[in-house]
C-alpha cells in the first residue's frame, strides 16, 4: 500500500491519524487532507521531531494501518 491510498481514504484515515498525532487538532488535520509532506510538517512542528523521526512515524503509522483499510467501506 502506497500513501496514494491514504490520501485517498483520508476520511477513514483520519480518525487514526488523530489518535496517533493528538497533538493535531481537527482543523489541522482538514487542511492536510492526507498530504504526506503536509502531515510530516504539522507532526514535526507539533512534537519538535527531527524530519528523519517525522518520515518513520508516518512510514509506521502507515504500516500499521494497512490492514484496516478497507477502500469498500463507506465513510
Amino acid at each position: 500500500m502506497n500513501w496514494h491510498i491514504v490520501e485517498g481514504g483520508w476520511k477513514q484515515f483520519k480518525g487514526k491519524a488523530r489518535k496517533h498525532w493528538g497533538r493535531l487538532t481537527d482543523n489541522r488535520l482538514d487542511v492536510i487532507a492526507g498530504k504526506r509532506v503536509e502531515l510530516a510538517g504539522k507532526a514535526q512542528r507539533a512534537y519538535g521531531e527531527i524530519k528523519d523521526k517525522a518520515e518513520h512515524q508516518l512510514t509506521r503509522f502507515l504500516r500499521e494501518h494497512n490492514k484496516d483499510y478497507d477502500p469498500k467501506r463507506s465513510t
